[in-house]
């Protein structure tokens, strides 16, 4: 067919559809273009891979260089071993050695005596077998012939085959057969006079002692001369070792005071020689006498030895670890301090935190106590908390938890802004040179404006990062959990930042938290390792005090093993409580623990006894002032349920004093109030502040007949008030308490529209319907209110006599235990 041609192209005016070409749809197949979002979400991830990767080779570098450590560590202990192994060996084959040269020399010498011996009776006999041929020849009798001795024999066993008749000197008066003497010879001995044979068959016999003895003179035997020189060598080895021991120079510790019994212990020599000695140069001791440090040296030196002078103190030296190098340390969980002021949220943060409530159990609301916890984060990353109480008192606590911690997060309510506690932990911060993160809360309150907190920290010196300086600031809501996460985030962020590191492998130290006395287990305190893992079975000294770890508890209350660096833990075992933001130091055995406490113990009785001298100069003075009235003074006793409580009772008691009026804390300990605690202020005309803590009924009984003025209290500022009173003469209290019996818990039932009932036995006094209680665990008080029911079987009665069961049920309360205590007590008003 005909052939057909394309069509010419279509000429287009010149600058049309030049600049908009037509879209060109892809080639089926091809690649699609990705879009803006997309490539972001790629590259996002792609960071999040690389974090990942970076992450991972981190982990796997840190866990090459512990495990590089520990190969290093087992090196070094195989080679300690086998090097020990090969110094016992060589000095137990050079042990070996020289006692078997001694035996060898002891061998030679008793073969030169057994030698010497020999020769001297072989030459004995022959002299005398001699002499026997000599005195034959001149009587005509025959030669004697000397038996020869058996092969092996002893010279006291060899004996000589003599004439019979040469047995008896000539000069010697005959003796009859019957013994007497004049009777005539013996035909034996006649017969061998003459030169006949004898008979008998006993010619010729004679022996040792009869060959060797002369005519004139009886020699001594051999067994003799052997027992004399066996004792002179006996002697001899006596003198010598006697001489071996005087020689001995020894390394005496001479401390700057000592008894003449240990002196005389460490030099190894008898009391009665260092007395001896004493005497000699002019002092008169007894063996229970101290002696000062010159003296003691001098009788060291006398008596040959070395003398080492050393210092009380020295105990401490080497208490504290050496420097770690950097092969061994290892990343460790920061340590964050929460401070602020008073109500600002710092413990419901840290609830939040935790995701548990520990705010709900402490009374009027605020933290009494000191406390750390460790939180795991999702990410498996760790932060060990310190929460610290906001109240002003705890002023010294806040201090101590800034002088452990890592990181500070300060606690800002936003509608509060700034505040005196919130100033005072940012100086305690700034003191510590620990960085700060601010958690601004509160936030989810209607009208609050947190852009006024950042301008009021401008005036302390503290500039966040919305306003241009390097401090973290977190809008953070502890009630509804907002942005915990964030907080989380920057903490973490910090602590990479600083790069924390510790050594695990090495003996545990740290700090004492906070510490109490429990009825059940002891002395318990809350210890925060800083270096090291402390194990249980290890003996630690805590301030003053030490102990082997019986039990170690983490803040969850479980049993744990070991605690590495940053994790707070309960110990359970010290001899007594120690002091909160006390040191604590593992060390290798009990005498060394024993030693530094005792040395801190008698330290702390000086300071405390130049104290009490200095406050109450002489007593003359002191009697003075009482009668010219200048000086009044209020006596208080604390008692608390934890150290730290009563520490920071007795400093705001201690501040309320004035120039009329002084304020004294005679005693301020952990637990019950005893009946020595009533003497003691009774004594003193004192009053005794008790602090969630109970008297025990024979001091209560105590207290009573003397007088004594008790004060239960469960909140510090209802004790700063009435002590202020009592300071300033105008406490007129019209209400005062009046006991008015206890009951024990001894089943406590579950009832579906009541709740819990406890099923009692009044044990002492009365309770009744429509009085206050208290509700007792150990001792201290975990609940005050009102019995909503007290029955007696089925029927509601008014009040329950002691020795009779009831049935109680409280308002509003169900944490019932069997053996809990019920204080019932009755408020009376007094007129003014």
């Amino acid at each position: 067919g005909p052939v057909q041609t394309a069509p010419p192209p279509t000429t287009l005016p010149r600058g049309v559809g030049a600049r908009q070409p037509a879209p060109q749809r892809p080639a089926p197949g091809a690649p699609r273009q990705l879009t803006a979002e997309e490539r972001a979400a790629r590259t996002r991830a792609l960071e999040e891979q690389m974090r990942e990767q970076r992450r991972r080779e981190a982990e796997a570098q840190s866990i090459s260089v512990r495990s590089a450590a520990e190969e290093a560590r087992r090196k070094t202990e195989e080679e300690a071993r086998k090097k020990a192994e090969e110094e016992a060996a060589a000095k137990a084959e050079a042990e070996a050695k020289a006692r078997a040269e001694t035996e060898a020399k002891a061998r030679s010498e008793a073969e030169a005596r057994q030698k010497s011996d020999d020769v001297e009776v072989t030459r004995r006999a022959k002299e005398a077998a001699e002499r026997a041929d000599a005195r034959g020849r001149a009587t005509g009798a025959p030669p004697a012939t000397a038996r020869p001795a058996a092969p092996g024999a002893t010279a006291a066993e060899r004996t000589l085959r003599l004439p019979r008749g040469e047995e008896e000197d000539e000069g010697r008066p005959t003796r009859r057969p019957g013994g007497a003497p004049g009777a005539p010879k013996r035909p034996v001995l006649a017969a061998a006079k003459k030169g006949l044979p004898d008979r008998s068959g006993r010619a010729g016999r004679v022996n040792v002692a009869a060959a060797l003895t002369d005519e004139d003179e009886r020699q001594r035997s051999i067994s003799s001369i052997r027992r004399q020189r066996e004792r002179e060598r006996r002697q001899a080895d006596a003198e010598r070792l006697r001489a071996g021991d005087l020689k001995v120079v020894r390394e005496v510790v001479i401390p700057e005071i000592i008894t003449v019994q240990d002196l005389a212990n460490r030099m190894a020599v008898r009391g009665a020689d260092v007395i001896k000695q004493l005497m000699k140069l002019g002092v008169m001791a007894t063996i229970t006498q101290s002696l000062d440090a010159d003296t003691a040296e001098l009788v060291v030196t006398e008596l040959g030895h070395r003398a080492k002078r050393v210092s009380e103190s020295d105990v401490e030296l080497g208490l504290e670890g050496s420097a770690d190098e950097d092969a061994a340390l290892v990343s460790r969980p920061p340590v964050v301090t929460v401070m602020g002021h008073v109500d600002h949220g710092k413990t419901s943060l840290l609830d939040a935190l935790r995701a548990t409530d520990v705010a709900a159990g402490e009374a009027g609301g605020i933290t009494q106590h000191i406390g750390a916890y460790q939180v795991t984060l999702p990410s498996g990353s760790k932060i060990t908390f310190i929460d610290t109480p906001g109240h002003e008192a705890f002023t010294a606590m806040r201090a101590r938890g800034a002088s452990v911690t890592d990181i500070v997060v300060l606690v800002v309510a936003a509608d509060d802004g700034v505040m005196p506690q919130t100033i005072e932990a940012i100086r305690h911060a700034k003191a510590a040179h620990a960085p700060m993160i601010v958690a601004i809360n509160k936030i989810d309150k209607p009208g609050v404006k947190p852009e006024r907190v950042r301008t009021e920290l401008l005036s302390h010196e503290v500039v966040v990062e919305a306003m241009g300086g390097e401090t973290q600031d977190i809008e953070v809501s502890a009630l509804k959990r907002m942005n915990l996460d964030r907080l989380e985030e920057a903490i973490l962020l910090q602590a990479e930042v600083l790069d924390l590191k510790a050594n695990p492998d090495r003996a545990a130290e740290g700090t004492v938290i906070e510490s109490r006395l429990d009825r059940g287990r002891g002395p318990v305190a809350t210890v925060l390792v800083q270096k090291g893992t402390l194990r249980q079975g290890d003996i630690v000294v805590a301030g003053s005090e030490w102990g082997r770890v019986r039990a170690m508890l983490d803040d969850k209350g479980r049993t744990v093993k070991d605690a590495g660096p940053s994790m707070p833990v309960e110990i359970l075992g010290l001899s007594a409580v120690p002091g909160a933001g006390e040191p604590f130091v593992a060390v290798e055995d009990e005498g060394r623990a024993r030693e530094i406490s005792e040395f801190r113990q008698r330290k702390a009785r000086e300071k405390a006894a130049a104290g009490q001298t200095a406050a109450r100069g002489t007593l003359d003075q002191m009697l003075a002032r009482i009668q010219a009235g200048e000086q009044k003074e209020v006596a208080v006793l604390v008692k608390a349920d934890v150290q730290g409580s009563a520490e920071a009772i007795a400093a705001t008691v201690l501040k309320l004093g004035n120039d009329e009026v002084k304020v004294r804390v005679l005693h301020s300990a952990v637990g019950q109030i005893t009946e020595s605690d009533i003497q003691l202020a009774k004594a003193s005309d004192a009053v005794i502040v008790a602090f969630n803590v109970r008297a025990t009924s024979q001091a209560r009984d105590l207290a009573t007949r003397d007088g004594v003025d008790i004060r239960y209290y469960s909140i510090i500022y209802d004790v700063a008030n009435d002590i202020e009173n009592l300071v300033k003469g105008k406490l007129a209290p019209k209400e005062r308490e009046k006991f008015l019996g206890y009951a024990e818990i001894r089943k406590v039932f579950n009832i579906t529209k009541t709740g819990k009932v406890a099923g009692c036995m009044v044990t002492e006094g009365v309770v009744k319907r429509g009085a206050g209680v208290r509700l007792l665990r150990e001792g201290v008080v975990i609940h005050t209110g009102e019995l909503s029911q007290l029955k007696r079987f089925k029927d509601d009665v008014r009040e329950v006599a002691r020795g009779f069961e009831c049935g109680l049920s409280f308002a509003g309360f169900n944490d019932l235990a069997e053996g809990d205590m019920v204080e019932c007590f009755e408020t009376e008003t007094v007129p003014a």
